[in-house]
């Protein structure tokens, strides 16, 4: 083939593509600017004082010395590595536990009602209880970080193994499957889009522990960031630390919706 015939078929495709792409992502990324416009639009022209909101604008102006004098990176790696550390550990617990409580009535009855009622407590409140415990090191916000993961995982594992349809047990059963072939070839795949379900909603959770845990105490972070900027009244800067954890927050849901298109095809739509 020809280099010309090589280019025009890179131009028919180019269309498809663009529109492929606008297809998938255009409404968010519309909707995106759109709210980052009309945000720029009231800070500047309705709010009488600076002190109340900053626009877009300031907070992309105040990223640049935050991040030459090396604040941010402090604050930003204190956060990730807490989140890392807490989240990392309440996955594993809980996805644990959720195995053990679905296949053991005995394990059930025992930990459901402490499943129940510490997912109903208000951990954040309990923040500067944990602090006291363990000072405003590391270990108090991983701490505060796990107890608010942990509770999604454990009962979202729960319930994926639960809904295993028996139907395709017994099928596999008939055939001579023994207990840990069923386990393999039929419960986990049938739980693995609960699981991924729970672990999503873990990263909201434990993104909001870290905050809440620094807020009530820590040397370094994001939280400690925003609550400093709140005492200087200095806007941007808080938002710039609102900012960081709300696209954290996307990249991190954005980064699982992927992983589980690839891994768990056959939980989606």
């Amino acid at each position: 083939m020809s280099i010309d015939a090589i280019q025009r078929s890179e131009r028919r495709e180019s269309p498809g593509l663009l529109r492929k792409w606008a297809s998938r992502h255009g409404w968010a990324v519309g909707s995106v600017v759109t709210g980052l416009a009309i945000w720029e639009i009231a800070a500047r022209g309705f709010v009488a004082s600076k002190l109340f909101l900053a626009s877009p604008s300031q907070i992309v102006a105040a990223i640049g010395p935050l991040w030459r004098s090396g604040e941010l990176q402090v604050h930003f790696y204190t956060s990730a590595l807490e989140f890392v550390l807490g989240y990392g550990a309440a996955c594993i617990l809980g996805i644990a536990l959720g195995f053990l409580i679905a296949s053991s009535r005995r394990c059930k009855q025992a930990l459901q009602p402490w499943v129940s009622g510490l997912y109903a407590t208000p951990t954040v409140a309990l923040a500067p209880l944990f602090i006291l415990w363990f000072g405003v090191g590391i270990f108090s916000k991983i701490v505060v970080v796990a107890l608010l993961v942990i509770f999604p995982v454990i009962i979202n594992t729960e319930t994926g193994l639960r809904q295993t349809p028996q139907n395709l047990v017994e099928t596999v059963r008939s055939f001579g499957a023994s207990r840990r072939q069923i386990f393999y070839m039929v419960s986990l795949p049938a739980a693995l889009p609960f699981i991924f379900a729970g672990l999503r909603l873990g990263i909201g959770r434990g993104l909001i522990g870290v905050v809440v845990a620094e807020l009530f105490g820590a040397r370094a972070g994001l939280g400690q960031l925003i609550q400093q900027s709140a005492e200087t009244f200095n806007m941007p800067a808080l938002f710039v630390g609102v900012v960081v954890l709300a696209v954290a927050g996307i990249v991190l849901t954005s980064g699982f919706v992927w992983l589980e298109k690839r891994l768990v095809p056959w939980g989606q739509d």
